[in-house]
């Protein structure tokens, strides 16, 4: 444990006061952020892209299960790979027991990947988790997104420094480094309404957070996300920690 300052109740309990102010102007400019991002103007969907699910194909439309909003994780499985990525895998350790109350405010929350259902299925059992997977194996949808590239795209990227970070998921999902940053991660929204299926909302990079629980509580924890100047990424499957 680092040495940090000590100080007595009192000082703690003014600095808290003095932190908790700003605590609240965060909070009051999240839920400001969160009024307009539902205030994005709706994109019908178009194209048709089709999924294949454990009920057999469906389009986008019949991926809402009889509810009007959709928000689909686009996990990082791509063909080539023999298991999930773990960083990945850790957000879906969040989302999959949300579902349920996701379900009981009419949305539907799915995640989405490009390797064959199989695959995903067979993962699925691993993990233990219960949300409905679907691939979409040989269409456009995570392209269409942004969250697929191509090898001409990440040329510049494999010709430089690649983080040992990259190399430990790829190693740990099974494939190559560019078979592993082909994929990328991302959410995005839906709104079903009169038939007509509409994007309302796509992010990836820091703004999964959400569904990272775990640094959320780390921010809070004494030594915070700690993980500056590690070569490699802490995180791993949940059935992995321990193993050496």
């Amino acid at each position: 444990m680092p040495e940090h300052k000590v100080g007595t109740p009192e000082e703690f309990e003014a600095a808290r006061q003095e932190l908790l102010v700003e605590e609240k102007e965060l909070t009051r400019r999240s839920d400001e952020l969160a009024r307009k991002r539902r205030e994005l103007p709706w994109t019908p969907v178009e194209k048709v892209y089709t999924f294949e699910t454990a009920d057999g194909t469906k389009s986008l439309a019949g991926l809402f299960d009889g509810r009007s909003q959709l928000l689909v994780y686009h996990f990082m499985f791509g063909p080539p790979y023999e298991a999930g990525c773990p960083v990945c895998s850790s957000i879906a350790d969040t989302l999959d027991p949300n579902a349920v109350h996701l379900k009981a405010r009419d949305v539907t929350l799915i995640c989405s990947s490009r390797a064959p259902l199989d695959k995903l299925l067979a993962y699925r059992e691993r993990m233990g988790w219960s949300f409905d997977w679907v691939s979409t194996v040989g269409g456009d949808f995570h392209r269409d997104l942004g969250f697929l590239y191509t090898e001409e795209e990440l040329r510049p990227f494999l010709d430089g420094e690649v983080p040992p970070t990259v190399g430990q998921m790829a190693q740990a999902s099974g494939t190559d480094v560019l078979g592993y940053v082909t994929e990328g991660p991302g959410l995005s929204a839906y709104a079903l309404s009169d038939g007509t299926v509409y994007r309302t909302y796509v992010t990836t990079a820091r703004g999964l957070e959400p569904a990272m629980a775990y640094y959320g509580l780390l921010d809070r924890a004494p030594l915070g996300r700690h993980e500056e100047g590690e070569d490699m990424h802490w995180l791993r499957r949940h059935d992995e920690y321990g193993r050496t």
